[in-house]
């Protein structure tokens, strides 16, 4: 299902710095599209939704699939 308008495969970067690279695409993007990232880092998953909501995007799901998890963020 193609629900993104842009995904960043963020496999292999540590926090905190896969943030840094999914807010850079994300402050490119206009409201209402969608990123969709893919991280292995399990620290991403407790940390990545709070930083995006802290900075006012919408976390629309974390999905875990085989080694890695898939989270839709929303500008």
């Amino acid at each position: 299902m193609n629900d993104a308008n842009r995904e960043l495969d963020l496999r292999g970067i540590a926090c905190p710095l896969n943030w840094a690279h999914a807010r850079v695409a994300l402050d490119e993007m206009n409201r209402g599209e969608r990123l969709a990232l893919l991280l292995d880092d399990p620290r991403a998953v407790r940390d990545i939704p709070a930083a995006a909501e802290a900075a006012g995007y919408a976390l629309l799901e974390v999905e875990e699939r085989s080694r890695f998890w898939r989270m839709l963020i929303e500008v």
